[in-house]
């Protein structure tokens, strides 16, 4: 391992190694911060044509800014390492989190794949797709905020053909789509369709498809049904359910076009659950008379956390409440006003005679 790259970042700790790179921790001498640096296998490093692609989809990635994507600070080449600068975000990966304790509550694992969503979204509005969405790339930190990371393989939009087949498949077997697995060309549906995967095993415990063999599991993507997942858990809703199989669906445009849908029909059962869940508290120090007039909170989202806020009412307002109808007080009232209209005539009758004399 190299001690510095471009006389600016110093190497200090290996972070993780994937298929293509080695990640760095390192310290930038010139802003005196850490960062994390990502050096590219010499395997890779060596090819010029995959150098030049992979400098052009740095470079489309550090131009993405969202609070829900690692942002790319920085690339180049120092000697034969090509590597790239990403901010460093303490936490762990998704997947190192999900073999720690297998099923998510639910209401966990709709935040965290719905920040998720919206990272992806974003990179889809602009021409992007991740390509290669696993959980492995989705970084956690302390306090639940998910980045995605590792855009080194995505590829602008508008150079991807619908037409286009490939000996390559990008992705990897366990979370890619059914067209990745046929060798064609990925779109932000595909993504998506990656998304589903890791919501399924986060609700699971398990992966929709299983196999030691990278062509079966390929195949599988291709042709076969996952279990419904409320067979293996049945405290998913029954709606969440019908849209974790949406977007399982083997045709790209029977799921949701973009993680940007995606998301936003998740807010909307996230709202739901914690509606059906939530009991809201009810103050001790009540008596009965105003216990008829206590209002629940409104439950809302956070929309930089997607973590539901609960927006208490204030017993201090008036609350207008409908009586019934008081039947013996108007009966009372009109025998009241019938004596008072039957004084009358006998009054003029008085008036009348006395005139008379």
């Amino acid at each position: 391992m190299p001690h510095s790259l471009g006389n600016r970042y110093q190497l200090q700790q290996p972070l993780g190694t994937g298929g293509m790179a080695v990640v760095y921790l390192a310290r930038d001498l010139m802003l005196e911060r850490a960062v994390a640096v990502k050096i590219l296998k010499q395997d890779f490093s060596t090819d010029d044509s995959f150098r030049e692609r992979f400098r052009q989809e740095a470079r489309a990635a550090a131009n993405l800014s969202h609070p829900n994507i690692v942002t790319v600070h920085d690339f180049g080449m120092d000697g034969d390492n090509f590597y790239f600068v990403m901010e460093h975000m303490p936490g762990k990966d998704l997947k190192t989190i999900i073999r720690e304790r297998g099923r998510f509550p639910i209401k966990e694992a709709l935040n965290l794949i719905i920040q998720a969503a919206e990272g992806l979204g974003y990179a889809h509005r602009a021409g992007l797709v991740h390509c290669d969405v696993k959980p492995q790339n989705f970084l956690v930190s302390p306090d639940q905020q998910l980045k995605v990371t590792d855009f080194g393989i995505a590829r602008a939009l508008s150079t991807i053909h619908p037409e286009e087949k490939s000996d390559v498949i990008w992705g990897t077997p366990q979370y890619f789509s059914p067209e990745q697995a046929s060798g064609l060309a990925p779109s932000p549906a595909s993504d998506v369709y990656s998304l589903g995967v890791i919501l399924y095993e986060m609700l699971t415990g398990r992966l929709p498809f299983i196999s030691d063999n990278a062509e079966e599991l390929a195949r599988m993507h291709r042709e076969d049904d996952p279990i419904p997942p409320r067979r293996i858990n049945p405290q998913i809703p029954d709606r969440l359910e019908k849209v974790i199989l949406k977007v399982l669906s083997k045709e790209p445009s029977a799921r949701y076009r973009t993680a940007d849908q995606f998301a936003r029909i998740l807010k909307t059962l996230m709202l739901e659950i914690v509606e059906q869940t939530t009991i809201p508290p009810q103050p001790n120090n009540v008596d009965s008379q105003s216990a008829t007039s206590y209002v629940p909170p409104r439950v809302t989202l956070n929309p930089q956390t997607s973590k539901p806020t609960y927006i208490p009412s204030t017993n201090n307002e008036p609350i207008e409440q409908t009586k019934p109808f008081d039947w013996i007080t108007i009966l009372l009232g009109l025998g009241a006003a019938l004596a008072v209209g039957g004084l009358i005539p006998f009054g003029l009758y008085v008036w009348f005679t006395l005139s008379g004399q």
